[in-house]
């Protein structure tokens, strides 16, 4: 007989959190657990910081028969931590209404969400009698860690911190990446392909420093978990959460003002390695966290991904365009307040 958990309820579904910073890996982690899942029924809560909904549309291209479409629900109206009530709690009824019902759902956050207040949520009864925090996943930028930055445009912010130490608890990017830390039960340190082993002892020292306990970090390469690693932990995150210190307790009706957000809109392009070149210089010059979008290229029938972290551009074709696209070329752009949002225009639409 199964023993009844910590609600006295047998069939609360686990819920696995996946956190970490801007472009660090979060999605290409998520894709690969659904397509290793075991024929787990997973649904998936995508929460975008912007308009469009990027992510969610790269985890419904797996075409995965145990996470059909209307499994991922995207929440793209601001971050998860600041709009819990509003659209988490109305998604996870949306999720657990599913025939056939999910036997796990995964939250991917925002690359600027506190993984904190959204374990909280699962304490209110209405929630806690029907799901658990199963564990929480923080996937952290290997390469951009062992140069010593928490992302990888962090060259002009690390300078700062290297002249005031007053500055490590007023930078935003720091202290969203020490919470993310603190609440972790896993870490997973991606990109591992592309450290050597002084640099990879660097990342996980660094990781070491920010942690208050002791977690596992498990190095990967394009997110190839396997999924027993990260699934099923049993941890009911909700019940420990309070003992997870974080920068931000008693002050989580923060809107994430530290950070600009906005979308452009650029002309079919005809050449994507020069698009690349252009979000690269927008980077280098106006201080760009992030970009991400798809664009429509002259003469192709496939539509083109774009992912930007810093400097860092890949982009590849993810599928044909549809009847039903809206065939345009957009970009979210993400970064530290006062972007210079004409001239990023400016340098992406060429």
């Amino acid at each position: 007989m199964t023993a009844p958990n910590s609600a006295g309820n047998l069939s609360r579904v686990p819920c696995t959190v996946v956190t970490g910073f801007l472009g660090a890996g979060k999605t290409t982690l998520v894709r690969h657990l659904l397509e290793n899942a075991g024929g787990k029924r997973i649904a998936i809560i995508v929460n975008e910081f912007g308009d469009i909904g990027i992510d969610g549309e790269i985890l419904k291209g797996c075409g995965i028969d145990t996470c059909p479409e209307e499994n991922i629900v995207e929440l793209a109206n601001g971050c998860i931590c600041c709009t819990v009530a509003d659209d988490f709690v109305p998604a996870l009824d949306q999720i657990l209404s599913l025939t056939p019902k999910v036997d796990h759902i995964l939250i991917e956050t925002s690359g600027l969400a506190l993984p904190k207040p959204l374990v909280q949520a699962f304490q209110w009864p209405t929630v806690k009698s029907r799901v658990t925090v199963d564990g929480v996943i923080a996937v952290v930028d290997g390469p951009a860690l062992a140069e010593g930055r928490v992302a990888n445009d962090m060259d002009a912010l690390q300078a700062q911190r290297a002249g005031d130490d007053s500055l490590d608890h007023d930078d935003p990017v720091e202290e969203v990446f020490e919470d993310q830390i603190a609440c972790a039960d896993l870490i997973i340190l991606s990109k591992s392909d592309l450290m050597d082993a002084a640099g990879s002892a660097r990342a996980n020292a660094i990781v070491n420093e920010h942690s208050a306990r002791a977690v596992k970090i498990v190095p990967t390469s394009h997110g190839k978990v396997d999924p027993s690693v990260l699934l099923g932990l049993g941890l009911a995150v909700e019940d420990d959460i309070e003992n997870r210190k974080s920068h931000h307790d008693g002050a989580f009706d923060h809107e994430h003002d530290d950070f600009d957000t906005f979308i452009v809109d650029i002309p079919s392009i005809a050449n994507p390695d020069e698009l690349a070149k252009r979000v690269t210089e927008a980077a280098e010059q106006e201080n760009v966290l992030r970009v991400k979008g798809f664009v429509e290229v002259g003469g192709k029938p496939m539509r083109l991904l774009l992912q930007a972290v810093g400097p860092r551009v890949n982009h590849y074709y993810d599928r044909a365009w549809t009847a039903g696209d809206d065939r345009r070329s957009r970009l979210v752009v993400i970064g530290l307040k006062g972007l210079n949002r004409p001239a990023i225009e400016r340098i992406l639409a060429g």
